[in-house]
C-alpha cells in the first residue's frame, strides 16, 4: 500500500529496535500512563454515570416527578384539581397524599417518621413502592384498617414486622380532662419495603389516605397531589406550565427543585473527577515529550541527510508528530478498550473483591447507595478517548519542530 513519504518514514521509526534501549522504555511508559488514565477515566466517570441514575431512580421511586399544592400546605378541593390536572398535557398520573412527620414506637423503641396518607391504587400509578415490598403489600392498607407499611430500616430499628402494632403520635395535641396530650394512635404493621436507600427504608411509613385524614384531623383536604410526568427530564417545564394553568394560588415544585443539591453534587464530582484524572494522561504525555525529545537527538544525522535530500522542515516536523502520535494512538486505543470492559463489569467485579477480603466499600447505614453502579455513556468513552489523542499529538509539536529546525551541516560536521 502506498505511504506519503512522511508517515512511511514515522511508522518506520516506531517499528524499528533502537540502539537506545531506555527510548523503548520511556516510550513503553508513555503508553502504560495514557492506558491507565484513558482507562481510569472510562471506569470513574461510568460509576459516576451509575450513581447518578441509581440516586435518580430511587428517589423517584419514592418521590414524585411533581407536586401540587395550595401556598397553605394542604389542598380543599382536590378531586376538581386532579381532573383539571389529568387533562393536561404530559400528565400521566395523579395521586393525592397527606404527610406529616410523626413519631413512632414500640414499647421503649422511638423513632421520628415521615408517614405519608396514600391510596394504594393510585399510588402504584406515581411511584414505584410497590415493587420494592419485601413482605406484605401496599394494597393492604385498607380504610378505616389503621393499617401502615414501613420501610425496612425503620421497621429494624423499631423491632417490628408484619401482624406487630407501632403506635404513632401525631405532632398535634388534644385537650383532656388530664390535661393537653398529643394525639396517638395503634397500628398495624401490613408490609415493609426496601428501596435501598437508607434515607427512605429508615424514615418513611405508608398509611391510607382516609386514616391519614382522620388521624390529622384534616377532613376531606390533603397535603397535595403527586404527579407522574410524560418525561421526567422536562419536569422543570412541564411544572411552570401547570403552575400557570392553574393559577397563582396553587404551587407546584418538580423533583429537580427538591432533590437539586443530590444531582448538582454528582455532576460537580463528575467534572472534577475528570479534571484530576486527565492529569495521568498529561503526565504520560510529558514522557511522550522526553522521548521524542530523545529520538530527535538520536536521529540527527538521518535527518540531517534528508534535510540534503531536499526533505522540508515541515516533512520532518510531520515525521516525528506521526511517531509520537503512534504511541498516543495506541495508549488511548487500549486504555478505551480497557475501560469499556472494566465499566462493563464493575457490578461483577466489586462483589467478588468484597467477599474476597470480607469487606464493603459502602456500606448502607453510610452511603445512600450501597452498590457500585456502572452507566457507560458512549459519548463519555469518544471524548475521553479524543482528548487523551489530543494532548498526546500536542505534545509531539515540540520535539517535532525541535528536529525541523535541525541543520544538517551542524549535524553532519562530525559524522
Amino acid at each position: 500500500m502506498y505511504l506519503p513519504l512522511e508517515m512511511h518514514i514515522g511508522l518506520r521509526y516506531t517499528r524499528s529496535k533502537r540502539r537506545n534501549h531506555f527510548i523503548s522504555f520511556i516510550s513503553a511508559a508513555s503508553m502504560a500512563g495514557i492506558f491507565l488514565g484513558v482507562a481510569a477515566l472510562i471506569v470513574v466517570l461510568s460509576v459516576m454515570n451509575g450513581f447518578e441514575k441509581e440516586l435518580r431512580e430511587r428517589i423517584l421511586g419514592m418521590a414524585s416527578h411533581a407536586t401540587v399544592s395550595e401556598l397553605s400546605g394542604r389542598l380543599s378541593d382536590w378531586p376538581a384539581v386532579a381532573r383539571r390536572l389529568e387533562d393536561m398535557p404530559h400528565v400521566l398520573a395523579v395521586a393525592p397524599y397527606v404527610q406529616v412527620e410523626a413519631m413512632l414506637t414500640n414499647g421503649r423503641m422511638v423513632s421520628g417518621a415521615l408517614t405519608r396518607g396514600v391510596l394504594p391504587e393510585l399510588e402504584d400509578e406515581v411511584a414505584d413502592v410497590g415493587q420494592h415490598m419485601k413482605q406484605g403489600s401496599l394494597a393492604a392498607l385498607r380504610p378505616g384498617g389503621f393499617g401502615i407499611v414501613l420501610g425496612a430500616e425503620l421497621a429494624r430499628a423499631l423491632g417490628v414486622g408484619v401482624g406487630d402494632k407501632v403506635t404513632v403520635i401525631t405532632p398535634q395535641a388534644g385537650v383532656t380532662p388530664a390535661g393537653i396530650l398529643p394525639r396517638l394512635r395503634r397500628f398495624t404493621v401490613v408490609g415493609v419495603f426496601e428501596v435501598g436507600m437508607y434515607e427512605y427504608d429508615r424514615a418513611t411509613a405508608f398509611i391510607h389516605l382516609r386514616d391519614a385524614q382522620r388521624l390529622y384531623r384534616m377532613g376531606s383536604e390533603v397535603s397535595g397531589r403527586r404527579l407522574k410526568l410524560e418525561d421526567m427530564f422536562r419536569a422543570p417545564r412541564i411544572a411552570r406550565e401547570i403552575e400557570r394553568r392553574l393559577g397563582g394560588d396553587y404551587w407546584v415544585t418538580d423533583w429537580t427543585r427538591r432533590h437539586a443539591n443530590f444531582f448538582r453534587a454528582v455532576k460537580t464530582e463528575k467534572r472534577v473527577m475528570f479534571i484530576i484524572l486527565l492529569l495521568i494522561v498529561a503526565v504520560a504525555a510529558f514522557n511522550i515529550v522526553s522521548t521524542m525529545v530523545m529520538v530527535v537527538t538520536d536521529k540527527q544525522a538521518d535527518i540531517a541527510i534528508l534535510r540534503t535530500l531536499g526533505m522540508t522542515p515541515g516533512r520532518i516536523m510531520a515525521i516525528f508528530m506521526i511517531q509520537g502520535s503512534v504511541i498516543g494512538l495506541l495508549g488511548t486505543l487500549l486504555g478505551v478498550a480497557g475501560g469499556v470492559a472494566l465499566a462493563l463489569n464493575v457490578e461483577t467485579i466489586v462483589p467478588a473483591i468484597e467477599r474476597l477480603f470480607q469487606t464493603q466499600f459502602l456500606p448502607a447505614d453510610v452511603y445512600y447507595i450501597s452498590e457500585l453502579p456502572s452507566d457507560l455513556h458512549a459519548a463519555d468513552v469518544w471524548r475521553i478517548g479524543l482528548v487523551a489523542f489530543l494532548i498526546s499529538v500536542l505534545a509531539t509539536l515540540y520535539p517535532a519542530w525541535r528536529a525541523a529546525r535541525t541543520q544538517p551541516a551542524e549535524a553532519l560536521r562530525y559524522e
